[in-house]
């Protein structure tokens, strides 16, 4: 039988327990938390609670689950998550303890933040741009580079174990033929990708993660986007497949209705960690995620929502064919902007891989994409070495079933025969070359702010000097605007 909180509850319900600050306390109650809001801190008490999935019932395992949560989320948000603090009877009244006090419950003490600040709530106001995605790939990829490996977990047989909760679930709100179709096409792609399963397990891409990242649990503080509220009660939900991980947050960006934000993220993340050859598992790991969150949905009331994710889950399972499409032009063309614009009618959800020159050089050179690097680091053979980089990288995408956009220069004849070699039997591919007068690439290249590009005027002159006719790949005007430019190519790459 689970303890009795109601006096605990009264306890941080009461004001003067904070010494009565002002605006007084705000209670938010899920079904396994309830949080207070006092001042500048928030308050989170387990509730005595027992399902399937985790057992709160005790004092001892409230507590435990305390230090748990404030050790797995002080890895991605350390400045929110700032102690625990026990609740102890003294003088027959309930008071805070003192760190590492026996009591009879325990808080997990964190520092409060803007309601505002919640990337669900900044999406529906139009308040995230590409920067913030940005930031908050790179913060992705160094937690999971930095998380704990555990090759014991995230095997077929948890990847079953999420199916059979789906399953159970879902026909509660949907019709039984269709939750049995996805159930049977969700287990034939598990038993399909089971010996990818079983070596990236191995090979270290199953880590402790968060298991939850959701729009809902990332906020921005002083600038920076922090994933928070990381599962701390079940190893079979964190610790997982890092794309898996990745993988709720793509298909949130594709509930929402931001297709270009999942894209950026997926291949700004991949810019840091070179992970393609998981992309063979990402229409699984989107289909559970999405499955998932239609059943949570429905839970809440959503139905529109629920529906629209249950046929993503279903249509995640059947990915159109891998593609590959190189863009080339001289610095200023507007190459970047075509390929992340291009990237979401391109393949498999949630769009194609974008593989950028200038990134992968940055990355070869063991600095991030928008450090920039001298003049001398810009010999042929560097750029050789980028060349093959980016080439072999695309190979491994697309001989995993994912499209690819390749984003580099590409004024050498030989390099644009090298892209084309990548697409292997049955891949289609499609070269294109972006024409602009060299005034407007100066004054495109003039305005650039924190671009992984190098390129300065010095350079775009020089790219003018060298540059000859290009006519194994089909030309655009890229000198008007941007949309423009967008328009053509899809006429020519949708020409059939």
């Amino acid at each position: 039988m689970a303890d009795d909180q109601a006096e605990t509850l009264a306890f941080l319900s009461d004001p003067a327990t904070y010494g009565n600050p002002p605006g007084g306390v705000r209670r938010i109650d899920t079904h396994i938390s309830a949080v207070f809001l006092a001042g500048d801190r928030a308050y989170k008490l387990k509730r005595a609670v027992a399902f399937p999935y985790l057992d709160f019932s005790t004092t001892a395992r409230r507590c435990d689950a305390c230090d748990a949560e404030l050790a797995v989320n002080r890895r991605t948000a350390p400045d929110l998550y700032l102690e625990t603090r026990p609740i102890v009877r003294h003088a027959g009244r309930l008071v805070f303890g003192a760190p590492g006090e026996a009591g009879i419950d325990r808080v997990v003490v964190m520092r409060r933040f803007a309601d505002d600040g919640l990337w669900d709530a900044r999406v529906a106001a139009d308040r995230i741009g590409q920067s913030d995605v940005v930031k908050l790939a790179d913060a992705i990829a160094a937690f999971h580079e930095a998380a704990e490996p555990v090759p014991a977990h995230g095997g077929v047989a948890d990847l079953n174990w999420t199916a059979d909760g789906n399953a159970a679930d879902l026909v509660r709100f949907f019709p039984q033929a269709d939750v049995e179709t996805l159930d049977r096409d969700t287990r034939a792609a598990i038993e399909r990708n089971a010996g990818l399963v079983a070596r990236r397990a191995a090979g270290g891409s199953v880590r402790r993660c968060h298991g939850d990242l959701h729009l809902r649990n990332i906020t921005t503080v002083d600038g920076l986007p922090l994933p928070f509220d990381a599962i701390e009660f079940d190893d079979r939900i964190s610790c997982i497949d890092t794309l898996f991980d990745l993988a709720f947050l793509l298909v949130d960006w594709l509930r929402v209705g931001r297709a270009d934000l999942a894209c950026l993220t997926l291949s700004r993340y991949l810019g840091r960690r070179c992970d393609e050859t998981g992309l063979a598992l990402l229409p699984l790991f989107l289909s559970l995620r999405a499955a998932i969150k239609a059943k949570t949905r429905a839970a809440a009331g959503a139905a529109g929502e629920a529906a629209a994710c249950f046929a993503m889950a279903d249509r995640f399972l059947h990915p159109p064919p891998a593609r590959l499409i190189a863009i080339g032009g001289l610095s200023g063309t507007g190459k970047s902007a075509l390929s992340l614009a291009l990237a979401v009618e391109i393949g498999a959800a949630p769009g194609a891989v974008v593989l950028r020159s200038d990134v992968e050089r940055k990355r070869l050179a063991g600095l991030s994409p928008e450090t920039p690097l001298p003049r001398s680091a810009y010999t042929k053979e560097a750029s050789r070495e980028v060349y093959a980089s980016l080439h072999a990288r695309a190979g491994a995408a697309l001989a995993a079933g994912h499209a690819v956009l390749l984003d580099a220069v590409y004024a050498d004849p030989a390099e644009r025969a090298a892209a084309a070699r990548v697409a292997a039997a049955g891949i289609a591919f499609d070269g294109i070359w972006l024409d602009c007068p060299e005034e407007i690439r100066l004054a495109r290249v003039a305005k650039r702010v924190g671009d992984a590009s190098d390129a300065d005027g010095d350079i775009v002159r020089e790219q003018s000097a060298r540059a000859g006719i290009v006519v194994d790949w089909q030309a655009i005007d890229a000198s008007r605007m941007p949309s423009d430019t967008l328009d053509a190519a899809r006429a020519w790459l949708f020409r059939a």
